[in-house]
């Protein structure tokens, strides 16, 4: 038998190339085979999809270099991404999670690539589609469970829910439709006054492309120079209205007008990471904002009370799973370029649904935050005691 698992190795090695080793197993078992780090390639260029850019002389670059760790890495944020908000879809079914869900599934390259390319220390904010944003930005899978089931170890103990989460330089999760645009454009203030040469990154959707308020934040910013990336995510339907019926122009990257603008693939996670560098530089060498549009796609409807079905056909979304998704586009490219193996890619796949089952058990079982802590966490600091209206105890007083 040692002979035989001794032949098998030496073909194995002719035939790959490669130190390929077999492990002596007892008589009758199978040949198990195992191969090392050294064995794959560390890291690889690849072809990226040009931006189309608006005011602009050149645009990010068409490739874009991807090393081993940084793949793997970037699968494991957007595979937890996907299982959580799988596991956040079956707990509203079972009536768990109430009230608002917007589920961010097929969306994934768009969080891990901002994330990939800016620091830990600039700022972000975004709207009421953010539990991939508050995973990015460092909150725990439990905690984001947690507080879509109201509970009291949620990451905004229990009082927030879907659209309300917060961390370290994440300002939300933000419920009315394009709110945030201007709050962003302010932390882009903020960081200008302060001199600490951070961006911040302001996200909002097509829906919320027409809105007044974002052409007041545009204007400000750009004479302002403000360090701020204005961000579109095109998911293509805006509620339950495609762009084109909602957009008498859908070219959203070219809104800011006087802003320079790009237009880039949000299906792959690549060209997300290079472009938002990209805008990066451009903010921090003091050149202004600059508006970025990413055309990306949700595989769940609007909210978990859109079927998702009744404005585009099942055939649009499976065509969109099987051509852009962006996890497998990443996961092909590594097995392509014999960056990683397909049973590591199970391995991370097995250990992403462990995480999420048990961030799921703490979320079902966590006790909801008790009455007496209704109205604490309203104010940073002591409230004022002569403002009508912020005890809901206190008698009103009519004041002419």
């Amino acid at each position: 038998m040692q002979n035989m698992l001794t032949i098998i190795s030496n073909a194995l090695c002719r035939i790959t190339g490669r130190n390929v080793g077999a492990q002596t197993v007892s008589e009758g078992s199978r040949v198990v085979v195992s191969r090392s780090f050294a064995d794959f390639t560390p890291q690889a260029t690849f072809d990226i999809k040009k931006c189309d850019v608006h005011r602009l002389e050149e645009g990010p670059p068409v490739k874009a270099t991807l090393t081993r760790d940084q793949g793997l890495q970037y699968y494991r944020i957007m595979q937890t991404v996907r299982r959580m908000e799988l596991k956040a879809d079956q707990l509203y079914k079972q009536k768990i999670i109430r009230g608002f869900c917007h589920l961010y599934d097929g969306q994934e390259a768009c969080a891990a690539g901002i994330e990939a390319a800016i620091n830990p220390s600039d700022h972000l904010i975004t709207a009421y589609r953010a539990h991939g944003y508050t995973y990015t930005r460092g909150v725990a899978i439990k905690e984001i469970l947690a507080e879509l089931t109201g509970r009291k170890g949620g990451v905004a103990k229990g009082k927030g829910g879907s659209m309300h989460m917060y961390a370290p330089h994440f300002y939300g999760g933000n419920g009315i439709v394009g709110a945030q645009v201007p709050l962003g454009a302010g932390i882009a203030l903020a960081c200008q006054y302060q001199g600490n040469n951070q961006v911040c990154v302001t996200l909002y959707g097509d829906g919320a492309a027409n809105q007044g308020q974002l052409f007041e934040a545009f204007n400000m910013a750009a004479l302002w120079k403000l360090p701020c990336i204005f961000i579109c995510e095109n998911n293509k339907y805006g509620m339950g209205t495609s762009v084109e019926r909602a957009s008498a122009s859908t070219d959203y990257y070219k809104r800011g007008d006087f802003i320079p603008g790009l237009r880039v693939d949000g299906m792959d996670v690549l060209c997300v990471r290079e472009a938002t560098q990209f805008a990066a530089d451009h903010c921090r060498s003091g050149k202004g904002p600059i508006v970025m549009e990413l055309q990306t796609y949700r595989y769940h409807g609007h909210s978990m009370s859109d079927p998702g079905v009744s404005y585009r056909t099942r055939e649009e979304i499976q065509e969109v799973r099987s051509k852009s998704d962006p996890i497998s586009l990443l996961k092909d490219r590594m097995l392509s370029n014999n960056m990683a193996a397909v049973e590591e890619f199970k391995e991370i796949d097995i250990a992403i649904r462990k995480e999420v089952e048990e961030a799921a058990q703490y979320a079902t079982s966590d006790p909801e935050p008790p009455l007496e802590e209704l109205c604490n966490h309203i104010f940073k600091n002591d409230p004022p005691l002569e403002v009508r209206g912020t005890h809901p105890w206190a008698t009103l007083k009519s004041v002419s």
